[in-house]
């Protein structure tokens, strides 16, 4: 399958991004396409690698994670370590759960999540910066998030 979709496929994203757990009778019924047609353009997507998963947005304020913060993190590249692999050991590190590789001032950045800023900082200074191959880091806390999608 192609990576390109059409505006049918646009549609049904769209509604699975709204809420992944509606059938496929109730996506059919709101976007006006024959429910095969929707289930089969999902098996599709499914197997062309569009769509990696059906997720949960979790709430994290409610079950105790409501403070987020984003880290910026420069890569030392004089360890037996590459930017990929170290990217891949700041991402088994409780309480991070994005890590993307940037370019500019800074290699990484993460978006970790606790139960306080002080339980953040615990990771940052005996976790995080323990790592080799990490250099600076830069920590902003998010006040608020608008807009999120998964």
């Amino acid at each position: 399958m192609s990576n390109m979709i059409d505006k049918k496929d646009e549609m049904i994203l769209s509604e699975l991004k709204k809420n992944a757990r509606n059938s496929t009778k109730k996506i059919a019924t709101n976007i006006g396409i024959p429910r095969v047609t929707v289930h089969d353009r999902i098996q599709k997507m499914i197997k062309g690698g569009i769509i990696k998963s059906f997720n949960v947005s979790i709430n994290y304020k409610k079950i105790g994670f409501g403070t987020e913060v984003f880290i910026f993190v420069s890569f030392l590249p004089n360890y037996n370590i590459s930017q990929r692999q170290l990217a891949k050991l700041i991402a088994e590190l409780p309480g991070v759960y994005e890590v993307h590789i940037i370019s500019g001032e800074y290699d990484l950045i993460l978006k970790v999540r606790g139960r306080t800023l002080e339980e953040i900082g615990k990771l940052v200074v005996d976790k995080l910066r323990q790592l080799k191959g990490v250099g600076r880091t830069l920590t902003f806390v998010c006040f608020e998030t608008v807009k999120e999608e998964f």
